[in-house]
């Protein structure tokens, strides 16, 4: 009897890498109106994986059917209140 695992098929343990975050910004600026399944299905991950990457690394929200930064600056801000 063993105490450690063996060899599992499937997604790989850790998807979050600066290469895979580098990609999905890249494609959400890109493409803002990405459903978060379409991007999960091109690039092979787990999609509660992909919102953790995009909420916590990218700090990034949907918003209106569009992918925008969580915190917007002034200029921003006032921006969208001019175009309402």
């Amino acid at each position: 009897m063993s105490n450690e695992d063996g060899e599992r098929s499937g997604h790989p343990k850790e998807v979050i890498t600066d290469e895979n975050i580098k990609k999905i910004h890249k494609m959400i600026l890109n493409g803002r109106q990405l459903k978060l399944n379409e991007i999960a299905d091109i690039l092979k991950m787990p999609t509660e994986r992909l919102h953790h990457i995009i909420h916590e690394y990218l700090s990034m929200r949907k918003l209106c059917a569009k992918w925008v930064p969580r915190e917007l600056t002034f200029n921003q801000k006032q921006r969208r209140i001019d175009y309402w």
